[in-house]
């Protein structure tokens, strides 16, 4: 293979999950990398020449992580509602409300810093691509900011308008605005459109005439459903092609034949779970009956207030019953399918095989199985995203 002189070539690899049927999990292994895409693996023995060339000593590499589910643009604290749900308070929607008003009540500056903060948090413990959400406005000049703002740091952004029914509206007053001149004023910033179909949001109904308004603007559909009890999202999502179901923590059997017979994938959000003192999501037995799971943060300041992917491969691992392939294939490759990715097109994300986009996550461990094994520990030691280091000992 001739290589471009400003290639670089990544040797020494001592395990390298690609998420390929192609290459699998190779050792001894190596990258070439070149402009902002992958161009060979192979053998450390028979890595081409190029003018950089680095041995990472027998590290392990993943496809960054890809954040498939966040709510990024908001401002205030949620600290005293966190406390008392340790102190035995249930979990309810209603604490959105609080985020809400904070997020009206900050500047474009304020929002903005905080969304580049949480942003750079991920990026340096291997989250290269992420989708976040708005859905802390709920105005139509609020969601129109958070989209704006979103947009110009996510890679992709979530129309969330339907995350709660705001004071003094009813459900069907405020879905008015929500499928008009709310949806009109973000459509050009957002690639998604999402609803809350829950109780004590909206029924299955109203998430329905959601869904579909959002189709008709040319939009994919997200559904969150059977966070806080069994509910329709998960059917609902799957009738309407929706590309994911997220949270899934309280599936019937019916559900998960549905969703194994479905496109459409259950997205997974194990740190929600564990603060909220929920259920963890069946992810074993969705696996086992055939459907296909993605592993999210859900980053938000009331019910996940986390950005670490690693953290819930972890939990995947060790209170899920998934294996650690199976639990980064869901947070990696898993996750770009919920996004409708193609992840045989060129810059695919969420792989690592050639023509793919160069995102990598090295860990200071011989092998990905560390990241359960060593719990806690942070073992992220160097990220690359879009074919350059940004993280990491060898930072450029």
């Amino acid at each position: 293979m001739a290589v471009n002189p400003t290639a670089t070539v990544i040797t020494g690899i001592g395990e390298l999950t690609t998420n390929t049927a192609e290459f699998g999990v190779l050792h001894g292994a190596a990258l070439v990398l070149e402009g902002d895409r992958v161009r060979w693996i192979g053998p450390s023995a028979s890595a081409p020449d190029a003018d950089h060339r680095i041995d990472i000593g027998g590290r392990a590499v993943l496809p960054g992580w890809v954040d498939s589910h966040t709510h990024l643009v908001f401002a205030g604290d949620r600290t005293e509602e966190f406390g008392a749900r340790m102190s035995g308070k249930p979990y309810s929607a209603g604490g959105i409300r609080t985020t809400v008003d904070a997020t009206r009540a900050a500047t474009d500056a304020a929002l903005t810093t905080n969304l580049v903060r949480l942003r750079h948090e991920a990026l340096r413990q291997g989250t290269t691509y992420l989708e976040t959400k708005t859905g802390y406005g709920l105005t139509v000049a609020d969601e129109k900011r958070c989209a704006r703002i979103a947009s110009e740091v996510a890679d992709e952004v979530t129309f969330l308008g339907a995350h709660i029914i705001p004071p003094d509206y009813s459900a069907d007053t405020y879905l008015d605005l929500v499928c008009g001149p709310m949806l009109d004023a973000v459509a050009d910033r957002v690639r998604w459109i999402d609803v809350f179909c829950e109780t004590g949001a909206f029924d299955a109904a109203q998430s329905a005439r959601v869904l579909e308004a959002g189709k008709s603007r040319g939009l994919g559909l997200r559904v969150h459903g059977n966070q806080l009890a069994p509910g329709p999202g998960v059917q609902l999502a799957i009738e309407h092609g929706a590309a994911s179901v997220d949270h899934c923590t309280y599936l019937t059997d019916d559900d998960i034949e549905a969703l194994a017979a479905a496109t459409t994938v259950a997205t997974l959000l194990p740190a929600c779970d564990l603060s909220t003192r929920q259920p963890l999501a069946p992810a074993r037995r969705l696996l086992d009956a055939g459907a296909r799971i993605a592993l999210a943060t859900n980053a938000n300041p009331g019910s996940s207030y986390t950005t670490s992917m690693a953290y819930c491969v972890t939990t995947a691992v060790l209170q899920m019953g998934l294996s650690i392939g199976e639990a980064i294939h869901a947070a990696t490759a898993g996750a770009a399918l919920a996004l409708s990715h193609d992840l045989t097109a060129p810059g695919a994300v969420g792989v690592l095989r050639p023509d793919a986009t160069a995102d990598l996550h090295i860990l200071d461990a011989p092998s990905a199985i560390h990241l359960a094994y060593r719990p806690g520990v942070p073992l992220t030691w160097s990220v690359w995203h879009r074919g350059r280091p940004v993280h990491g000992p060898i930072e450029s």
